[in-house]
């Protein structure tokens, strides 16, 4: 990896912002993610390379401590803020093709249930892991799913806190059946109350404990090295 792909990395994983940012204390004064993307795009980096070698390497390590418990939700946040930052720089990249992403995810909270921290984590990650993600917000009927799934998508993630909300999960599974998606479509679920057991059970095609690993299991879903 090159020195500022390495650099870049590293504001990713201790989510350095850009050099006015006072956090984290060691990069005080640095240039940030802001900074160091545009320095790599007028140095001709490529946008591709930007993205996979240098934010989608700091993400994952931002995913692995997460993890691991050696991180924690605020700095994940910090690596977010990071990350979406240089992806400003990088956005008319996506726009004209040169920039190719893993896939398209659709992801929302169930019908009757307003929580998305778990969610935003998870979208997070996945915009780290080079995903496109379409988020769908909270309290989503299962219509929605259906009707943004028509639209194009190949995978579908549905969150859910609520043990009482659960079996709005079941109800979106069977209104994709029932639309003729679900053979297009991999649906993958994950909250707090949620277990393999129970994505078996409703016939989803993943299950995810966590927002590191969701992207893991995007990819294996998807097939992606």
């Amino acid at each position: 990896m090159s020195e500022i792909l390495q650099k870049l990395a590293d504001c990713i994983e201790f989510g350095k912002i850009n050099k006015a940012a006072p956090y984290p204390p060691q990069m005080k004064g640095l240039d940030g993610a802001d900074e160091i993307t545009k320095q790599a795009l007028d140095e001709g980096v490529n946008a591709q390379q930007i993205l996979t070698e240098g934010l989608m390497v700091g993400m994952e390590k931002v995913g692995i401590k997460f993890r691991e418990n050696k991180v924690f939700v605020p700095q994940v946040l910090m690596s977010a803020k990071a990350m979406s930052t240089a992806m400003i720089h990088l956005k008319p990249y996506f726009l004209s093709g040169e920039v190719k992403r893993k896939g398209t995810f659709i992801i929302g909270t169930v019908e009757g249930d307003l929580h998305d921290i778990g969610k935003n984590l998870v979208i997070m990650m996945l915009k780290g892991g080079g995903f496109q993600v379409e988020d769908l917000g909270i309290d989503v009927a299962e219509e929605k799913f259906v009707e943004t799934a028509k639209a194009g998508t190949q995978l579908i993630g549905i969150s859910a806190l609520l043990t009482t909300t659960m079996p709005s999960m079941k109800t979106v599974v069977e209104a994709l059946k029932a639309a003729g998606l679900k053979d297009r479509v991999k649906v993958m679920i994950g909250g707090a109350p949620i277990t393999q057991a129970y994505a078996d059970e409703i016939g989803a095609d993943g299950y995810s404990p966590d927002a590191a690993s969701a992207v893991d299991k995007a990819k294996e879903l998807l097939e992606i090295k």
